[in-house]
């Protein structure tokens, strides 16, 4: 039973890295590129449900001791932490993409004003609130233990609550979106626009319209994920969603670009990778998810799941 607890815990971690990665990828199968803000909107969101749950920031930045006045329970401040992330992501549409879409400037563009924005985030974060460690009250899930023994007195295999919380959130997520994608009329629009955004506005679809939706719920899904793996491990600064930034465009081409289950299934794969990494051997944890690209880009660059692209003449 010793493989118990490192398949639940690359489960649990798995889960909120293809979570946090399905940002990209719904930005990326609709408008060709990556946006490299996604992972300050995943910081923004876990300090907005910090904030929302009366947590109080520390004696630096501008908002110094400062706390709201009044405190929500945690399932409603995540609920709204990710929703004002999801805002967040699409006031920077508006600012980052919208003009130069406009203008059909070159996609690295794009992503340069991107990666300007999530700077500018950061900085705005910290100069706000300081980079010290905040950490979310140890009852933020109520009277749940704090651990879980799944083995027995003799031999004890303890599993984190929380990480058994990320998992289950992480495929209730999963399961909702793939039906919003595959079962309702705004999932086929959305498909219809990532196929051909011209194509689709002729036959009544508004791109923008969808696109702009694209950025929300990309937005909800970073800062619900940067919420549950702020719970897990603290919220370490204005700069701790670059690691897993980096992290999330592993999973991205692991999956294939664009693809939705092959992120889910690259998320996956690195979580359980890393959890069988030998404690001996943690300092080297990261190195993991880049050691993974730099062979699925070898062996098959396409990714796990590539997604079949039809030629436009």
């Amino acid at each position: 039973m010793d493989w118990l607890q490192p398949l639940i815990n690359g489960l649990a971690i798995g889960g909120v890295y293809a979570l946090f990665a399905l940002g990209y990828t719904l930005v990326f199968s609709i408008l060709g590129v990556i946006n490299f803000a996604h992972g300050a909107v995943f910081t923004l969101g876990a300090y907005l449900t910090y904030a929302l749950v009366g947590g109080r920031f520390s004696f630096n930045g501008l908002l110094a001791n400062a706390a709201l006045p009044f405190s929500l329970p945690f399932a409603l401040a995540l609920l709204l932490g990710s929703l004002l992330a999801g805002g967040a992501s699409l006031l920077i549409e508006q600012v980052a993409f919208r003009p130069l879409r406009r203008r059909q400037a070159d996609p690295l563009l794009t992503l340069i004003s991107s990666l300007g924005v999530a700077v500018f985030i950061v900085n705005l974060i910290q100069i706000l609130v300081g980079a010290e460690i905040y950490t979310f009250p140890s009852n933020i899930y109520g009277d749940l233990p704090s651990a879980i023994n799944l083995g027995s007195s003799d031999r004890p295999i303890q599993i984190r609550t929380v990480q058994i919380i990320l998992f289950v959130v992480a495929i209730a997520m999963f399961s909702l979106l793939t039906w919003l994608i595959n079962g309702t009329r705004v999932g086929h629009a959305l498909k219809a626009v990532a196929e051909d955004a011209t194509t689709a506005s002729l036959l009544g679809i508004d791109p923008d319209r969808y696109i702009r939706l694209t950025f929300f719920l990309s937005g909800v899904l970073g800062g619900l994920a940067g919420t549950l793996v702020g719970t897990s491990v603290s919220i370490t600064g204005p700069y701790f969603g670059i690691a897993y930034g980096l992290k999330g465009l592993s999973v991205m081409v692991l999956g294939g670009l664009g693809n939705i289950p092959g992120t889910i299934a690259g998320g996956l794969l690195l979580g359980l990778a890393e959890a069988w990494v030998p404690p001996q051997w943690s300092g080297y944890r990261d190195a993991v998810a880049f050691a993974l690209l730099f062979a699925m880009l070898l062996i098959r660059p396409q990714g796990l799941f590539s997604r079949a692209r039809t030629e436009k003449v």
